[in-house]
């Protein structure tokens, strides 16, 4: 009897690399929303991290994180270290929220973090890729992947959505 391999359903099992090297257990997240967004230095919508940050500021005692991955993947838009990247997010945006190491989100090479999410959440007519730096993920309280938002959506109109995952019961 062949036996299949079931992706689970939740973001627990991953625990991408942080900045400083050591892993980043996304099991620390349970029973909280999280928003997941590819981001990038040099781009049209780098102003997004100040969009961000307020969003983070006014949930994150709530229970709801951002959690960013830096991509050089369109571009070449994140040309920068890791340390240069957390730099530039606290010094241009006041970014509390933590930024990842570097990763890939596209190709045979892309992070096991985003491989996962395109599974889970497919973009428009259903292309699996992200297009742009500021894709964003919303995640609920379970780790479930409910949302997908491209590019040019921008922070302040998740707002009414991130409220409503706030509210909803865990488990």
């Amino acid at each position: 009897m062949k036996t299949t391999l079931v992706s689970p359903n939740n973001i627990y099992h991953l625990s991408p690399i942080a900045r400083n090297g050591k892993p980043y257990p996304f099991s620390d997240l349970k029973g909280k929303v999280v928003l997941i967004v590819n981001v990038a230095s040099k781009c049209g919508f780098t102003p997004q991290y100040k969009g961000l940050e307020e969003l983070y500021k006014e949930y994150k005692d709530q229970g709801f994180e951002i959690i960013g991955f830096p991509c050089n993947q369109f571009g070449h838009q994140e040309p920068g270290t890791d340390e240069e990247i957390g730099s530039f997010c606290q010094l241009n945006y006041g970014v509390t929220f933590p930024i990842m190491r570097k990763v890939s989100v596209n190709g045979s090479d892309a992070d096991p973090i985003y491989r996962f999410l395109k599974e889970k959440k497919s973009g428009v007519l259903g292309f699996k890729g992200i297009k742009w730096n500021f894709e964003k993920f919303l995640i609920n309280k379970n780790g479930e992947v409910v949302e997908r938002y491209n590019s040019i959506t921008s922070p302040d109109k998740l707002g009414a959505k991130i409220t409503q995952l706030l509210k909803e019961k865990s488990g």
